[in-house]
């Protein structure tokens, strides 16, 4: 390797520490993903492990920038995305940027300094991690690949001695060792749930597996099918699994609001179901909102998450009926996309969650559920069995009529809820932070 890297230990952490750069890609959009959640997690678990941390974003600020403004432009672009541009304008930069592309980028420092305002994104980004950019980068990576099928090269400042894409990317990182988190293959495993090109997606993959060190993935279900789909990849994908800091971020504050009586949306602690995730086909709420309807039970259920691809066809049975019968629409609450903070809250009060989805990578909202003691319902299909195991009752993601008996169960059983409760807890504490640091030790070389 260019730029060597040590195996530690524990105690030897802070002797051979190293400096790992992640991408920015995901923590860059406003409202998040799941795939946010575990880069800012990636981030802030390295850096407790005594490396250095930076994370390398793509906002379109020229290098050429005054330093002052390189900063403001790179905070107003985490805020508000990037500003369109006027038909010429976005000409001449598609043209520069194909100009651009093969000859790679090089990343800057956005300065850190007192005169922009920074704590609305404390929730946002990782803990004390330098920010790096390089201009219009995954935009310009991905129009690369397209044309090309080739990775675009980005130049790292010279101390930083690994690359950890949290998200498959077009993108490697030069002289130094490039890590790629592959989550799942759903857009191969489940091509009718999801957008993407299957021939690019593909392609995108094996060119992945091909420039990386090590393949990062979390969960042995996602292993198993990076190996199924490639088998060149075998020997070089690591199960890492990962963690979730929403209890220990919010556990306080959250159950402060429960012991109230009360919640953000005025509802009774351990009076209502919830979902929580983007709503999509994949995530099966079309199925869940029917199957919750036919169970017959009168605890409501909340839905939070922004609409995705098709959320409308997921919907479509909701709207109709609601037509027929507007008291659904009191049953079954629409919250849209709910901020962390207050999701913390409405979790932390929840009768139970219910998250039958078709297929995961992992399942991070179970796993959430489980470490707050909330009663869940999921998915026997994919790595939520794994995760989940026998702490949870897990159901047919593609029956009705599973997914309704399973919510049956949690609703009609205080028994069964307080077991769901306990045996949550103590499998969520399989994926705690001491166990996701050891395996991260494992993956790097």
């Amino acid at each position: 390797m260019a730029r060597a890297m040590h195996a530690r230990t524990t105690e030897d952490a802070a002797v051979n520490s190293m400096h790992i750069c992640i991408d920015g890609h995901n923590l860059a959009m406003p409202q998040g993903t799941g795939v946010a959640t575990y880069a800012r997690n990636l981030a802030n678990t390295l850096r407790t492990m005594g490396n250095s941390v930076s994370v390398l974003f793509g906002a379109p600020i020229s290098s050429n920038t005054s330093a002052l403004l390189k900063e403001v432009s790179f905070y107003d672009y985490l805020a508000n995305g990037s500003k369109p541009l006027p038909f010429l304008p976005d000409l001449k930069r598609y043209l520069s940027d194909a100009f651009r592309a093969p000859r790679g980028m090089t990343a800057y420092p956005i300065p850190d300094t007192a005169y922009v305002e920074k704590r609305v994104f404390q929730r946002r980004l990782p803990q004390q991690a330098n920010i790096l950019n390089a201009d219009n980068l995954y935009v310009m990576a991905r129009q690369y690949f397209s044309r090309h099928g080739r990775f675009m090269e980005i130049r790292l400042p010279p101390e930083i001695q690994v690359m950890h894409w949290t998200y498959p990317l077009p993108i490697k990182a030069a002289g130094i060792p490039n890590y790629y988190t592959i989550h799942d293959l759903i857009p191969l495993k489940l091509p009718y749930t999801n957008v993407y090109s299957r021939g690019s997606y593909y392609r995108l993959i094996r060119e992945c597996i091909k420039a990386s060190t090590r393949i990062c993935t979390v969960s042995e279900c996602s292993k198993a099918d990076i190996e199924l789909f490639y088998p060149e990849a075998k020997g070089k994908v690591v199960n890492t699994y990962q963690c979730s800091d929403m209890a220990a971020a919010e556990d306080n504050h959250a159950r402060t609001f429960a012991l109230a009586g009360r919640n953000p949306y005025g509802l009774v602690p351990g009076g209502y179901f919830l979902y929580f995730g983007a709503i999509e086909p994949k995530k099966n709420v079309g199925r869940l909102i029917e199957a919750y309807l036919q169970s017959g039970i009168e605890t409501p259920l909340l839905i939070a998450g922004k609409k995705a691809w098709q959320a409308d066809q997921e919907l479509a049975t909701y709207e109709a009926l609601a037509k027929v019968d507007p008291q659904i629409k009191e049953r079954i609450r629409l919250l849209g996309y709910v901020p962390e903070h207050l999701l913390a809250e409405l979790l932390s009060s929840a009768k139970a969650v219910l998250f039958p989805s078709l297929y995961e990578g992992f399942g991070l909202p179970v796993l959430e559920a489980m470490q707050q003691g909330v009663p869940t319902l999921t998915s026997g299909e994919g790595a939520l069995r794994e995760v989940a195991a026998n702490a949870a009752i897990c159901v047919d993601p593609f029956s009705i009529e599973s997914i309704s008996e399973g919510i049956r169960a949690i609703d009609h059983s205080e028994a069964t809820r307080h077991q769901l409760s306990l045996a949550g807890k103590v499998q969520a504490s399989l994926f705690g932070a001491s166990h996701y640091q050891s395996r991260l030790e494992s993956l790097y070389l």
